[in-house]
């Protein structure tokens, strides 16, 4: 390695226990505590303590033995995120059985061949149309039994199972489990190639969670912490927080429903929030919005203006000019309350990750009171395997590595992790495994690099490496992430490798462009194809590539772009189920559109 960090632990992590000994040590030190609150089908909010819930959970695996459920065979769970979720989850580990987790987003195909790949012998879905999808591909796995739907009583079904069950029994299971056992088999959502499944131990899980918790206690050890959790458990980032508010003092709120997400917040409170940059980018465009053109709407210019510049100074060694204060001062009470009444009024931190974090966003909410600590890590690592600091935390950067882990940058520039978080292997791929977990350093695929006080940053990913035919090395991540911050724009996608010069390929989100439209005293567009020839949203798209290139070089500069007339959707195959663009799958969709318009060829 050209550079190593390690960030030594505070308190001797044992990972030689499982998964339920988290919520087994919860229980026991609060069991009244309000563990896990949800929202039932009339919309009213509801809980778990901490002692119910781990009650519950022990019923659910009770009934998992009395079904047969032995050591070793795999579960899957494919539904949206919500509190069935979370004690399939720990009730299916508890025994030694492996969650699997699906996208519902998945197709029949996908789900198909992870059934197989993991040997899915039961399966809980959570509506009718999950289970008509499994039921098509039923006489294609192999190994499938029992299909439960959440929907219909399952787990009042499972429940019932387990009665027959001692609790003896369950606790013999229980106490069979170490830290060496898999966990469960999560598949990547596949932006580069075919999704492989990858073996997270007990404890990989357990040891990451306790670091998080002594690496960041500003968020998860004071008294009433609480965390509005609406990403997809299917996705390891959110897993691993159900786990890190278990084994500290938060409160986990459950919510799946992107629609009423800021209602959501108003009612339960969170003390952080955790996101993909995409949302905090929506929110402020919708604040942008919703002040308009006119007098308001110079006002929330001059407001983020100032927010921006004071995060700067705050950042920096320079001294704040007075001026910058003031005019600070009265933009809190004046408009940045309102913001932070976004979330609840009561949010102190905001973790960001899974995407790059445009910095102008970044310090736009840095500015207003809530520091968007950005992190870094795999689906390999357990999700988490760096994240910024509450005091001393660096916008530009992801972070420290967490306690216990270590990070380095290898000849090419890769970054590497090494800790006891990283994964046992790749699912039926012993190849992969021996080619990206070389002496103990998993090689993560992403460029960056380490400063001298630990920190890291990640500069581009090596596959996505553009080169033009001019040698010129372009990481398109920057580009791509500073124009979609503009309130039009859903996706964007750099492209120019072997190329004369880098373009980029746009797609329009018409929700959000009728609304800005309307802010801007403009005509709402009806469609796509309209939108991507309004001269308005043209007009605004130019500017967000304008903004995006002063951020490079010229030779790295978008030089032209397209505006698409349909978008980037899991269903079409060009995004992953964690938002991801597909870029194979993207470049060969536009090859025509690439080819002949954006790189016009030459005639003789």
């Amino acid at each position: 390695m050209l550079k190593e960090y390690t960030r030594p632990e505070t308190t001797r992590i044992d990972d030689n226990k499982n998964i339920f000994s988290i919520l087994e040590e919860r229980a026991g030190r609060t069991p009244d505590d309000s563990l896990v609150e949800f929202k039932n089908s009339e919309g009213a909010w509801q809980s778990f303590s901490a002692e119910e819930f781990e009650q519950l959970v022990i019923s659910l695996a009770k009934g998992l033995i009395a079904k047969g459920v032995r050591k070793g065979e795999s579960i899957a769970i494919m539904s949206h995120t919500r509190w069935e979720w979370t004690a399939l989850d720990m009730a299916i580990m508890s025994i030694g059985a492996v969650t699997v987790p699906v996208y519902e987003t998945n197709s029949a195909a996908q789900v198909k061949a992870i059934f197989n790949d993991a040997q899915v012998r039961m399966a809980f879905v959570e509506n009718d149309d999950q289970r008509d999808k499994v039921e098509s591909i039923r006489d294609q796995a192999a190994y499938l039994a029992d299909v439960y739907v959440i929907e219909l009583d399952a787990l009042d079904t499972l429940a019932e199972f387990g009665r027959t069950i001692a609790e003896d029994e369950f606790w013999n299971r229980e106490n069979a489990v170490q830290g060496d056992d898999i966990a469960t088999i999560v598949y990547t959502s596949g932006s580069t190639g075919t999704p492989k499944g990858i073996e997270l131990t007990h404890g990989n899980f357990v040891f990451i969670t306790y670091s998080g918790c002594h690496s960041m206690p500003d968020i998860c050890m004071k008294p009433d912490r609480r965390l509005l959790l609406f990403l997809p458990l299917a996705h390891v980032f959110a897993r691993y927080m159900q786990f890190f508010c278990f084994a500290s003092n938060v409160t986990l709120g459950l919510s799946s429903d992107l629609k009423t997400i800021i209602q959501d917040f108003q009612v339960f409170k969170p003390t952080f929030v955790l996101a993909v940059p995409r949302i905090f980018e929506k929110i402020y465009n919708a604040a942008s919005q919703k002040a308009g053109s006119g007098f308001k709407g110079r006002l929330f210019f001059d407001a983020a203006t100032t927010a921006r510049l004071w995060s700067r100074y705050q950042q920096s060694d320079d001294r704040m000019p007075v001026s910058v204060r003031l005019k600070h001062l009265f933009y809190d009470k004046l408009i940045y309350s309102s913001i932070m009444e976004v979330f609840g009024g009561h949010v102190e931190y905001a973790v960001s990750g899974g995407a790059p974090l445009d910095g102008r966003i970044a310090h736009f909410f840095n500015g207003v009171g809530l520091p968007l600590l950005e992190g870094y890590g795999m689906t390999e690592t357990c999700a988490p395997a760096c994240v910024n600091p509450t005091t001393g935390y660096r916008i530009g950067t992801v972070g420290l590595p967490m306690q216990g882990v270590s990070f380095g940058v290898a000849d090419d520039g890769e970054l590497c992790i090494r800790s006891r978080a990283v994964c046992r292997g790749y699912h039926n791929h012993p190849e992969i495994t021996t080619q990206q977990i070389v002496n103990g350093w998993l090689h993560t695929g992403d460029l960056g690099d380490i400063d001298a006080d630990g920190f890291v940053s990640i500069t581009g990913r090596k596959k996505d490496l553009i080169i033009t035919a001019g040698g010129k090395n372009v990481s398109p991540g920057v580009l791509e992430a500073s124009v979609m911050t503009s309130p039009v724009v859903d996706q964007c996608l750099v492209i120019g490798d072997r190329r004369p010069f880098i373009s980029a390929l746009i797609t329009i989100d018409l929700d959000d462009a009728n609304a800005w439209l309307r802010s801007q005293g403009g005509q709402e567009v009806a469609s796509l194809e309209e939108a991507s020839r309004n001269p308005i949203i043209v007009t605004e798209v130019e500017r967000a590539v304008d903004a995006a290139n002063a951020l490079v070089s010229r030779a790295e500069s978008i030089r032209k772009f397209e505006i698409l007339s349909d978008d980037f959707t899991e269903e079409n195959g060009m995004l992953t189920p964690s938002m991801k663009t597909k870029r194979s799958v993207i470049e060969e969709r536009y090859a025509d559109l690439i080819d002949n318009v954006i790189y016009v060829p030459k005639h003789r």
